[in-house]
């Protein structure tokens, strides 16, 4: 029998069910899988793994506070992510849209519809925020051009 004379399986059947409520294990299911797209990605992991070049389990604590805090106002986080941001070497503007794509993507795997545009609105209010807070300079074109 060849691949062809199968049936085919439908792919959603086997596909968890979105969820529809933040969850702290939704929370940590986002975390986790987008954080392994990171560390793959061609143009994002080499600059997290200059800033996290050994256990990621602390960092993905944190991300998982952060996260919580955000959107369950669960209070756990206790940080200042843009200062962290700034002492990251290779950051650049462009780069945060690289991350909400990674980020919109995996939200739209675990979530449902509503549920994702409320992640992804808050990461793009956040991406936006960083990159004001590390490259604005009001004696400087806004947003740069590319030269």
């Amino acid at each position: 029998m060849t691949i062809r004379d199968q049936t085919p399986v439908d792919a959603t059947a086997t596909r968890p069910a979105l969820r529809d409520a933040v969850t702290e294990d939704g929370i940590r299911d986002l975390v986790d899988l987008f954080y392994a797209r990171i560390r793959s990605d061609p143009e994002l992991g080499p600059i997290f793994a200059r800033a996290i070049p050994g256990d990621w389990g602390p960092h993905l604590a944190t991300m998982r506070d952060f996260w919580s805090s955000l959107t369950l106002a669960s209070g756990r986080y206790k940080g200042n992510p843009l200062a962290v941001h700034r002492r990251i070497e290779g950051m650049e503007p462009h780069l945060f849209d690289r991350w909400l794509v990674l980020f919109a993507g995996t939200c739209d795997e675990l979530f449902t519809r509503d549920l994702a545009a409320a992640f992804v609105d808050k990461a793009t209010r956040i991406a936006e925020s960083f990159k004001l807070g590390l490259f604005y300079r009001p004696d400087r074109v806004w947003p740069p051009r590319a030269s």
